[in-house]
């Protein structure tokens, strides 16, 4: 039997003297996450720069930090913390996985030091619930004993086997839950897949068309490796009101490739994307921001259907109270981006 918190202790503090879980999310527009690796004093010290530029900024402290820098990174994540103001931008930390080594430093040493800037924890290699739980219960802890005002929210990175069966599970597993993203290479390592790209296709993952005349050539269309694992994740996380992502897109070479991954992930739902180099933070605005024509043709939905009832026709097509969700989901994305950038406000013309 599976055994759940009532509706009223789960939005209880989980240590006397934490803050309160928030009852819904924090409306904040992300749609590019920009990894930084701390414990390069050159790249922390440029920070400053990049905060106008991005939506979030992320201290990695995880994949990618070699063993000897994981100390070096933690206190050059919280030296970053505390040398600048973030405003709109939001500041995030990925931890260690929690069967490393690290993983209790992190959070015990970075709460205390700059909890009360800290908007979320990404957590990566998360299986089940039990591991939102182990660091819900902990934060809380360190919340109350360091007084900080608000709660820190937790994102889940999806990256096996196992955690993708619970993905569910996971996405209920706590109200300080922020959301979750896709992490294709470690999940393809647990899935005993046979590809060593860090997201995208794969170019012999498709179907081939039918066989024509004896001898002729049959096309062949690439597919997505990922939209089944992806659509499992946004429907886990629509289903708890949290918001998914779309994670690594590793080969920076290639930017046509990476704008598609992130334009499908888009499509089926996701908020954002990770930007691992500078590259790509243009690519994320750009397709995570909305199209224009998109934003002015749901306007026109609206417009027509102030309360959303009815059905009219716009441009020989109809429009009913479904569409006119689909539309306010747009405009709604629209105002958020419209209030960070003047430049997208002005031709959304809101």
């Amino acid at each position: 039997m599976t055994v759940i918190r009532t509706p009223a202790k789960h939005f209880s503090p989980l240590a006397a003297g934490a803050p309160a879980p928030f009852r819904q999310l924090p409306v904040r527009l992300e749609r590019m996450v920009h990894f930084v690796p701390p414990h390069n004093e050159k790249i922390r010290t440029r920070v400053g720069d990049l905060i106008s530029q991005v939506d979030v900024v992320l201290g990695n402290l995880e994949d990618a930090i070699p063993a000897d820098a994981k100390v070096a990174a933690r206190q050059g994540f919280i030296a970053m913390a505390r040398a600048f103001d973030y405003g709109q931008t939001g500041l995030w930390t990925r931890i260690n996985a929690l069967n490393s080594p690290w993983a209790l430093d992190d959070i015990l040493e970075i709460v205390p030091a700059v909890g009360g800037k800290l908007d979320v924890i990404m957590l990566p290699k998360v299986e089940g619930p039990w591991d939102i739980h182990y660091l819900d219960q902990l934060l809380a802890q360190l919340e109350a004993k360091h007084t900080l005002p608000k709660p820190i929210l937790i994102h889940a990175i999806l990256e096996t086997a196992e955690g993708v069966k619970n993905v569910e599970a996971i996405a209920a597993a706590s109200p300080r839950m922020h959301g979750m993203s896709l992490g294709p290479a470690d999940l393809a390592a647990s899935r005993g897949m046979k590809t060593t790209r860090v997201g995208g296709g794969h170019p012999a993952y498709g179907i081939l068309a039918d066989a024509g005349e004896p001898n002729a050539p049959r096309a062949f269309f690439q597919q997505d490796l990922w939209h089944y694992t992806l659509a499992r994740m946004v429907d886990a996380c629509a289903s708890y009101d949290l918001k998914a992502f779309y994670g690594p897109f590793g080969d920076f070479s290639d930017s046509a490739a990476c704008e598609a991954q992130f334009r499908n992930a888009f499509l089926h739902g996701c908020a954002g994307a990770w930007t691992l180099h500078p590259s790509q933070i243009d690519i994320a605005k750009r397709v995570f921001s909305l199209d224009p024509a998109e934003v002015h043709f749901a306007k026109r939905i609206v417009d027509a259907m102030p309360d959303g009832s009815g059905a009219v026709m716009i441009d020989g097509k109809m429009q009913d109270d479904a569409t006119w969700k689909q539309a306010k989901v747009i405009l709604d994305l629209a105002k958020l981006v419209a209030a960070r950038d003047p430049e997208m406000s002005a031709k959304y013309g809101l």
